[in-house]
């Protein structure tokens, strides 16, 4: 209830305010918006895209480096032969 309370105390005061344009109405909901998602971004401490994208980078290193490993390590059972 109190966050379309809200909501809709934003938009009384949008109205207040004389901003009846299309075009500054949708620019004032977008930043509300973007402000309540940066709200939201900072108390969970997310990372920045700088940091994801770096991280990314690093699990697609050790990935393929996981691979090869699998490789060579198949490579080397096939090898082996049984003794009767």
């Amino acid at each position: 209830m109190s966050k379309s309370r809200f909501v809709i105390d934003k938009f009384a005061k949008l109205f207040e305010q004389g901003l009846l344009n299309y075009k500054d109405l949708s620019n004032e909901i977008l930043n509300i918006l973007k402000s309540k998602r940066d709200e939201i971004v900072f108390k969970m401490k997310l990372s920045s895209k700088e940091e994801t994208d770096i991280l990314s980078d690093r699990i697609e290193n050790l990935e393929k480096k996981v691979k090869l490993l699998e490789k060579l390590n198949k490579r080397k059972k096939a090898k082996r032969a049984k003794r009767s």
